[in-house]
């Protein structure tokens, strides 16, 4: 008898911690957010957020106003879509909104590297000492001199292509974008001698094929990030992590030249905190996947945009022009490819504010924190809601901003010059009458803000200013619409295309 009223106690005590696991107990309390937790326990609204983030959470303001709570995959996110918010969220103090530990979780799922403890700020004193400032003059030129090594493998050998030339374009920016990052950060193959040009075509060869590998595992990403991959892709998924581990060992990086400082300095600082050299390969992994995993689709949409749009086309190919006059440059039949220096690229706020604005339109960061003690959030209206320890805090600007007809009207229409005045300076923006700090964050903010953003945004305008100096642009079908986006990919940086785009390229002189 007894031990039955045991066994009988425990099946109930299992049952009701099984229903709290899954949430069927947690209620709205008195001052917090409205809470959606779908039908499915535990579950709740996960699959139809991982479709596609954005109309789930379209779907969301409209029910429950700019402030919610929704249950994902046992998880409670409250999603703050009101922007005058954001500062509060992204300066809060870590003992109350923290993102180590979703990003700890992430990157050991995504790279298989165990993230020690101050592995960030690791990262940030690197970027800001490597890729700011005077760090980032020499940065800029090393992916210059790699760009030209890719893009004019022969340059003023008479033998170059007069013609047009046409290929994807998605996997042209792709490829020319992602291969010359990676070779200024991680270095290129020793040259010896007469041996310069057979070590320039294997960095050419060797760099084509790392993207090849990469653009495999890109695909998968988006699904594994999120624990949905079906057995066949997790299969796939870990043999292309082992062959990034190896490909981007540091025993091998240490053998190249060239290797930025950015790479070396952060690999010596994991040795002396004591990081095995299996990790620091992870590590390798992961710091190639944030440097290279947005600007090349970037680089593809801003073309694009420019190619679809003459007027705008026309202005910030007359900018760049304008500069290389001013900077004693010129492109010429036969002549060396220009070579662009980040003073040249401080002096374009056409093509600053076209890239700014290709990343409103296509960039859609999902910035997560972990709330760990219960605090207050007040609106601009005056609402003020409790947010629950344990639970999430979750910021998505491309709707809430980006895209809000309030603060950018005309929201989906690519407009090159939105960010500047009439006198070229820059603009500011508002809602409600009320003037906005946050009004696009394609880098995030706060603490989390993207420490590499200066040299990734060098990356591209080094090469949209070398394709537009050098060639004529055009659509193969310039009746085609711009294709759609991947909704699955809502939340991880940069959106990419549903599909490739065809076009065609020839020298301009």
């Amino acid at each position: 008898m007894a031990l039955g009223v045991i066994l009988l106690c425990t099946l109930v005590a299992s049952l009701l911690g099984g229903l709290y696991l899954l949430g069927a107990f947690r209620r709205q309390s008195p001052g917090e957010p409205p809470l959606d937790k779908g039908r499915v326990p535990w579950l709740g609204h996960a699959l139809e957020f991982r479709k596609n983030s954005s109309e789930f959470l379209r779907r969301m303001q409209r029910k429950h106003g700019d402030v919610f709570t929704a249950l994902l995959g046992g998880y409670y996110f409250t999603f703050v879509m009101d922007p005058f918010c954001f500062g509060a969220i992204v300066k809060e103090s870590r003992s109350k909104l923290d993102f180590r530990a979703f990003a700890a979780k992430l990157v050991l799922q995504v790279f298989g590297y165990k993230a020690m403890e101050g592995s960030h700020i690791i990262s940030h004193v690197a970027s800001t000492k490597h890729l700011m400032g005077d760090g980032l003059t020499l940065m800029t030129q090393a992916t210059m001199d790699n760009f030209r090594k890719l893009l004019f493998s022969n340059p003023g050998s008479g033998e170059e292509k007069r013609g047009w030339q046409e290929d994807d374009l998605f996997h042209y920016c792709y490829n020319m974008v992602f291969r010359a990052g990676y070779l200024a950060l991680y270095g290129t193959e020793p040259r010896r001698g007469a041996e310069r040009e057979a070590a320039a075509e294997r960095d050419r060869s060797h760099s084509d094929q790392l993207f090849r590998e990469f653009r495999r595992y890109d695909r998968l990403f988006p699904q594994l990030a999120n624990s949905l991959l079906p057995p066949k892709d997790k299969i796939e998924a870990e043999r292309l992590k082992r062959f990034f581990w190896s490909s981007l060992a540091v025993e091998k990086i240490w053998q190249k030249d060239n290797v930025s400082r950015w790479i070396s300095e952060q690999d010596k600082l994991l040795v002396e905190r004591g990081v095995p050299e299996y990790m620091r390969d992870r590590y390798m992994f992961m710091l190639l996947w944030a440097s290279q995993g947005n600007t090349g689709p970037t680089a593809f949409w801003l073309l694009l945009y420019l190619m679809k749009h003459p007027e705008a086309m026309k202005a910030v190919k007359g900018e760049v022009d304008k500069v290389l006059r001013e900077n004693g440059q010129a492109v010429k039949p036969g002549s060396p490819p220009v070579n662009i220096t980040r003073a040249m690229l401080n002096q374009t706020p056409l093509l600053d504010s076209a890239l700014e604005e290709t990343l409103r339109l296509v960039a859609a960061p999902l910035l997560v924190r972990a709330v760990l003690q219960d605090m207050a959030l007040k609106t601009s209206s005056g609402t003020e809601f409790t947010l629950r320890k344990g639970d999430r805090v979750a910021l998505f600007p491309h709707l809430s901003v980006q895209m809000n007809p309030e603060i950018h009207p005309e929201p989906h229409r690519f407009q090159f010059d939105r960010f500047l005045n009439p006198d070229g300076t820059k603009k500011d923006f508002y809602k409600n009458g009320k003037r906005l700090k946050y009004f696009t964050m394609p880098w995030g903010a706060g603490v989390s803000i993207c420490p590499g953003r200066f040299f990734a945004t060098a990356e591209m305008k080094l090469f949209v200013f070398l394709m537009l100096s050098h060639y004529d642009l055009e659509l193969v079908d310039g009746e085609q619409e711009i294709p759609a986006i991947d909704a699955g990919r809502w939340g991880f940086g940069t959106m990419q295309p549903v599909r490739d785009v065809r076009f065609r390229y020839r020298p301009r002189f």
